[in-house]
């Protein structure tokens, strides 16, 4: 999944990035409410994680404009600013979540978690569908009873198409899920990444599971047996 962070402090902003590129995110990263706003403009993200206090553009100003536009990106204020009234105005402005600094990295990842979940409408972290078992929070994946070990990129491309089952997911959306922003790779690289995990699953389940359609992109299969 692809968030977008927005934060000043380039300490807290260097190791939210690193931790969370490590559970598994695709993360762009922004230093002011300019850039910001650009970035969350221009791209598609599962959840923008905005602080406030920010040079050029305030965060309430960010989240406001991003409001009034349409985008219904699910936004995770991330905050010094505790009184019961700037969590208010936050959550009223259009934010789904407030998490007060300092905060617990393992509390924000729930949280993102959560936020996840809501977008694609799914409750329970455990998702299963034509076989296979997908656990969101431990990032583990089973078919027919049998854990498949997965990279963190390969988990994250079968999650994308696991909650858009049975839709048809072009390449271009995946590749927005599963990548940051100034991140460089071949033409090919979703197309490779599904190779490898159509050759995990085993090449005969794999390709009933796992469909192409040419032109188009990629799509679980619900009707597998």
């Amino acid at each position: 999944m692809r968030l977008l962070l927005i934060e000043d402090s380039v300490r807290l902003r260097t190791t939210l990035e690193r931790g969370l590129r490590k559970a598994g995110y695709a993360v762009d990263a922004a230093e002011d409410g300019r850039e910001g706003l650009w970035l969350a403009t221009e791209n598609e993200y599962d959840v923008i994680v905005l602080d406030l206090m920010l040079p050029q553009i305030d965060g309430l100003t960010v989240l406001r404009t991003l409001r009034e536009t349409g985008k219904t990106t699910h936004v995770l204020v991330l905050s010094a600013k505790d009184m019961v009234e700037d969590r208010i105005q936050g959550l009223r402005l259009g934010a789904d979540d407030y998490l007060i600094k300092p905060f617990s990295f393992d509390e924000l990842c729930a949280r993102l978690e959560a936020l996840v979940r809501r977008s694609y409408q799914v409750k329970n972290p455990v998702v299963r569908v034509a076989g296979l078992e997908l656990n969101m929070v431990a990032k583990r994946a089973w078919y027919a009873g049998s854990e498949i070990k997965l990279t963190p990129r390969e988990y994250s491309l079968l999650e994308i198409l696991v909650l858009r089952a049975g839709e048809v997911v072009s390449r271009r959306e995946l590749w927005e899920h599963l990548y940051a922003f100034d991140f460089e790779a071949a033409s090919n690289v979703v197309d490779v990444l599904v190779y490898s995990l159509r050759k995990k699953l085993g090449p005969q389940t794999a390709q009933r599971l796992i469909r192409t359609r040419r032109g188009e992109g990629y799509m679980i299969d619900t009707d597998t047996p």
